[in-house]
């Protein structure tokens, strides 16, 4: 297996609509689903979806923080295409049940989570009220899968491609191998070819995004921001994918963000001062937000230092 260094120049911020001016439209055109896969959609994400705030004080040493098993769970192929749901192993009793960040789908009643709708690759809290209470009891669950970490990428300064981290943890080594086949693991990308149609190059045995070419094009074609970048310019696409792990290559998903900007001073400070803050909840093992706006991986692309 061909281990890939992984460089996070800058890392982010989960998605604020007030810090870009500009949308691109990515739903002109429907690619063809493999196998007729009519599950297979461009997710757009919700920008007014919010959820409840993250509680300020917690009740520790629970018992009636909701369990669910283990502490990872993958999504796995089920029959008739129907989705892969988990419900909590303990009964808290009547409640009301969250989850932060925005991308875990999960019932507020019964806390069951459907682990094929929910983004993958990503580290959630999950708390529990009690009826006629206020204390909030945690748990941590990580859904498996590939994730990009939130980043400034800047072209001139040689940083070329955003590399797939795993199973919410950037240290560990890619389950990919250089040909999706060696040592009986692998790895396919792009499945539905959203990507491929809106001009985001990405390497379908690695999942890496080539970024010179998703900006300038590839061979004759333009960039996936068009002739004529601007300033703040962004477009949303979902990669579908399989990992040989212990998914059992369960389709799963991940939707991103990409932003373009010219020069690294044109990226606002409320950004990059977002960018740290994120960085450091993700080496040191945290939730990487804890704010109710949504979460796609946000990679922003920068031509010019």
């Amino acid at each position: 297996m061909r281990t890939y260094t992984r460089s996070y120049p800058v890392v982010a911020l989960t998605f604020c609509l007030a810090l870009f001016a500009c949308h691109k439209s990515v739903t002109d055109s429907q690619p063809d689903h493999p196998s007729n896969d009519s599950s297979l959609v461009l997710i757009m994400p919700d920008t007014a979806k919010s959820t409840t705030p993250y509680p300020h004080t917690v009740s520790s040493g629970c018992s009636l923080a909701p369990v669910y098993g283990d502490s990872i769970v993958y999504p796995q192929p089920s029959a008739g295409n129907k989705d892969y749901v988990i419900k909590p192993t303990n009964n808290p009793g009547a409640g009301r049940y969250f989850s932060w960040p925005v991308g875990l789908v999960i019932d507020s009643l019964t806390g069951a989570i459907d682990v094929t709708k929910s983004e993958t690759g990503q580290k959630y809290a999950i708390g529990f009220v009690k009826s006629g209470t206020r204390d909030t009891c945690l748990n941590r669950l990580t859904i498996g899968g590939a994730g990009y970490v939130d980043s400034v990428y800047v072209l001139a300064s040689g940083a070329a491609t955003a590399v797939p981290y795993f199973d919410a943890n950037p240290s560990l080594p890619s389950p990919c191998s250089t040909n999706g086949q060696g040592n009986g693991s692998g790895c396919a990308f792009d499945l539905s070819a959203f990507a491929a149609i809106q001009h985001v190059i990405i390497d379908k045995n690695t999942g890496i995004i080539d970024l010179n070419k998703t900006l300038n094009g590839k061979g004759n074609s333009v960039g996936a921001f068009g002739l004529f970048p601007f300033n703040g310019e962004f477009i949303y696409t979902t990669i579908y994918y399989k990992v040989h792990d212990e998914s059992n290559n369960a389709l799963q998903h991940i939707t991103l963000q990409l932003v373009y900007y010219n020069k690294l001073s044109d990226v606002p400070n409320k950004l990059l001062a977002n960018i740290g803050s994120s960085l450091t909840n993700l080496l040191m093992g945290n939730l990487i937000s804890t704010d109710t706006n949504p979460r796609p991986p946000l990679i922003v692309i920068v031509r010019g230092k």
